[in-house]
């Protein structure tokens, strides 16, 4: 009887320490995968913080690339614009060579024109004195004529500013608004006809019918230009 409770008591004893392996054994199998798990989470949390800080990084590797490129299309529009600054002033510059050219040859023209005209400038063939020798052109014939018709060289000075004033001692100056001519500025011009059929050409004609409306008018050079300065003609 007593072997027969022994017998059983070992049966019993196994059969607990199975039950109590298998249950230890599911407790341990459940840690486990209670382990994996966990483990798998700071995986996939691991991942999303290295997405985040990539994202990161490429949103400021696009900043960057923004930022970049404003400012080379703000300097490609800064150096355009000084590039077409700098054309346009040399447009601007050739117009005004290209104006100035084409008034120098119209004036050519008209002086060409007025020459074939008019005929060619008589010469002065008279003796210049000493005195008149600092002169030339038209103002040394002016000189040499004045006196010639009696006044003193301390006059020429108010005949060359005075006629320097109204045609600058051009024999062919011609006023369009009023129609004076010549050196003196007679008008009309063919007032010093009196003096030559030379007058619109002969700066000595010219000079001569001025001197001797001087003479006659205001008795001096200097007369005529303090006239002259007093009222702005003479």
């Amino acid at each position: 009887m007593n072997r027969l409770w022994s017998r059983v008591g070992i049966r019993v004893a196994s059969v607990g320490l199975l039950v109590a392996g298998v249950i230890g054994g599911v407790y341990l199998g459940k840690d486990q995968e209670v382990q994996a798990q966990s483990a798998q989470s700071g995986l996939v949390a691991q991942a999303e913080v290295d997405d985040l800080q990539l994202l990161k990084e490429r949103h400021g590797q696009h900043a960057a690339a923004r930022a970049y490129q404003r400012q080379a299309e703000g300097e490609a529009a800064s150096k355009a614009a000084s590039e077409a600054k700098v054309a346009a002033g040399r447009s601007r510059a050739l117009e005004k060579k290209v104006i100035a050219k084409k008034a120098a040859e119209k004036k050519a023209a008209e002086d060409k024109k007025s020459d074939d005209d008019s005929g060619a400038t008589v010469p002065y063939d008279g003796p210049i004195p000493d005195s008149c020798d600092e002169f030339s052109g038209n103002r040394a014939t002016g000189c040499a004529l004045m006196i010639k018709d009696g006044f003193e060289i301390d006059q020429f000075p108010c005949l060359d500013k005075l006629w320097k004033k109204e045609s600058g001692w051009n024999h062919r100056a011609s006023n369009s608004s009023s129609g004076a001519y010549g050196i003196p500025q007679a008008l009309p011009g063919s007032k010093m006809a009196s003096e030559g059929d030379d007058w619109k050409t002969s700066p000595a004609t010219q000079i001569k019918w001025g001197l001797g409306y001087i003479k006659g008018r205001y008795g001096s050079p200097c007369g005529a230009w303090g006239h002259s300065q007093d009222t702005g003609w003479y």
